[in-house]
């Protein structure tokens, strides 16, 4: 060997590392057909493993030992197994052929995966983002992998499956629109194209509507990237994309919401309707936020079969449903909902706008923007940049023939003062404000402004609400409390004394941590003579509060007890969404 060939041989060698070094050391193949395999794969496009079994120079066996003892992966024997159609199925044919990678079986979010080049880290990343599922790797013989891979693509072949989902969805045709500006064709192709970008957002917005969410979270970090959804009111992670794929994903999510794919310095809010069948559509309403390390966006999931569900299944106690129904029944007056972002406010409204949804009636909404498109009612979208803002969406109203007027929030004396002139002069006034209960709300309007005289004649009802998770029923477990501590959370020595019975979460497959679904806790203030004095006199909240006390109105605490009592959620959460 000459010296240039010498000193070639010697850079090669040094440059050696990981697997094929160790195949070296092990005596597995000598040095120099390994540095002809590495060469030769890489001008094939192969991996070093399947370039030495197809060459001649190794053995899959003895690689695969080799493998398992350098990396400290367990060996797995595929003839062992019988493949599951299935599982394979979890990753598409087209990933798992071009990486030599088969799914051999599931255990939960655990996901096994059978490759004979344990250095294929893309790989491995490609499968975790295409799944959603946590990468367990095990080492198998090259050619009976080889082997299993094409067993398993024929019987895919023969029997052909719909894609994971139910109602038959497509993950990649489903049909899917955004808001009213147009967008460049070409941009649009451009991002839709990459088919597992769209398999993957539309399987996520899939997976959200079916676990009953209501908001997506994308979040780009600066080493990681997450995707979160909220359920029962609490945020739960369900995937890590590789972040190299942040701008691509936030790209498909633009051009499905019609929003500039090329602005990412300032927010942006855009809509996306998915169709689910023909009879059934969801809105997302999707917000962009730039971030230190890419755009964060939220989706929250608008689902009009909200609406529909009736007041029943709200969650008022008898009493409060009534009062709520006989004020939605009167001709004029104001009904305020009130409760932080995220309380249900919107649904309450809305059911009350179902209800109010007659051929007879006029109803006119101003919201920022519309979360539910309700046939029947003239929904309006604020806009100030144009100058379309609450108060002037109201005074157009007014122009209009009303019978009933709902305005999303009141923010400002002027919205404030126009919707209870409304009030007073013969329209139904519905309306949402940021407090934390109902006698809180009385004294918040005082302070943007309002005469307590104009409050005390046009405000009707107040309702104050919360969320609170429900316990499952499949799985809920009894708790022993002692009597003291049932007195100190609120409840009563006869309740103490008379052998109540608590429950508490445990958690099931059917359920998140024990909780399944969410119910409303309700304070509802009717504004009667001997409250509206109190307005008059200048009354602070607590005031009001005693009076409605005395009047048989249950605070938020109280009717977060009765659930409590009846069993449909824990002491625990209460306490979490409740002030004691």
């Amino acid at each position: 060997m000459n010296e240039n060939a010498s000193l070639a041989l010697g850079g090669a060698r040094a440059g050696l590392g990981g697997l094929p070094q160790r195949l070296v050391q092990d005596g597995v193949v000598d040095e120099a057909a390994m540095l002809e395999a590495m060469n030769a794969a890489k001008e094939r496009h192969t991996n070093i493993v399947t370039q030495l079994v197809s060459s001649g120079a190794a053995s899959a066996r003895d690689i695969a030992v080799a493998a398992s003892n350098e990396f400290g992966i367990p060996l797995f024997d595929l003839d062992a197994v019988n493949l599951d159609l299935e599982t394979v199925r979890v990753a598409s044919d087209k990933l798992i052929v071009k990486h030599r990678v088969l799914p051999v079986f599931r255990r939960g979010r655990r996901l096994f995966l059978a490759v004979s080049d344990p250095t294929n880290q893309h790989a491995i990343d490609e499968i975790k983002f295409q799944t959603s599922l946590s990468i367990e790797v095990v080492l198998v013989e090259d050619d009976k992998l080889q082997k299993a891979l094409d067993k398993a693509i024929e019987q895919a072949e023969a029997q052909i499956t719909p894609l994971a989902g139910d109602d038959d969805v497509d993950l990649e045709s489903l049909e899917v629109t955004g808001g009213e500006d147009e967008v460049d064709d070409k941009i649009s192709r451009d991002d839709v194209e990459d088919a597992p970008i769209v398999r993957f957002v539309n399987k996520v917005m899939l997976d959200a509507i079916r676990r009953g969410a209501s908001d997506i979270h994308f979040e780009p970090y600066e080493k990681t990237y997450r995707v979160r959804l909220r359920m029962d009111g609490v945020l739960k992670e369900i995937a890590q994309p590789p972040v190299a794929l942040a701008q691509k994903l936030s790209a498909r999510l633009k051009v499905m919401s019609r929003l500039d794919i090329a602005e990412r310095r300032v927010p942006q809010d855009g809509r996306i309707k998915m169709k689910l069948s023909k009879n059934r559509a969801i809105d997302f309403r999707l917000s962009t936020c730039p971030t230190l390390f890419g755009e964060k966006i939220v989706m929250r999931i608008l689902d009009p079969a909200q609406a529909m569900m009736g007041i029943d299944s709200l969650g008022y106690e008898p009493f409060q449903k009534e009062l709520y129904e006989r004020y939605l029944a009167k001709p004029q007056g104001m009904i305020l909902v009130t409760g932080p972002t995220g309380s249900g406010k919107t649904v309450s409204l809305y059911t009350g706008l179902n209800i109010l949804n007659r051929e007879d009636t006029n109803i006119s909404t101003a919201e920022d923007p519309a979360e539910i498109n309700l046939p029947g009612v003239n929904q309006v979208n604020v806009n100030p940049k144009v100058g379309l803002t609450f108060a002037a969406a109201m005074r157009a109203f007014l122009r209009q023939d009303p019978d009933v007027i709902m305005v999303g929030e009141i923010r400002d004396l002027e919205t404030a003062e126009i919707a209870i002139k409304a009030a007073q002069t013969g329209h139904l006034v519905l309306s949402t404000l940021h407090t934390n209960d109902a006698p809180q709300t009385l004294t918040r309007l005082v302070d943007m402004g309002v005469k307590p005289y104009a409050i005390a004649t046009s405000v009707s009802l107040i309702i104050a609400q919360r969320l609170a998770r429900r316990l499952c029923a499949q799985c809920k477990q009894p708790m022993d409390v002692p009597e003291e501590a049932l007195l100190k959370e609120g409840f009563t020595h006869e309740d103490a004394r008379s052998g109540l019975r608590l429950f508490g979460p445990k958690g099931c497959s059917s359920c998140t941590d024990g909780y399944k679904g969410r119910t409303g806790i309700y304070q509802v203030l009717p504004v009667t003579d001997a409250i509206s004095r109190i307005i008059l006199a200048g009354g602070s909240a607590p005031e009001i509060g005693d009076q409605a006390a005395k009047e048989g109105v249950w605070d938020l605490r109280r009717a977060g007890l009765e659930k409590v009592r009846a069993g449909l959620t824990s002491l625990e959460e209460i306490n979490s969404v409740t002030i004691e």
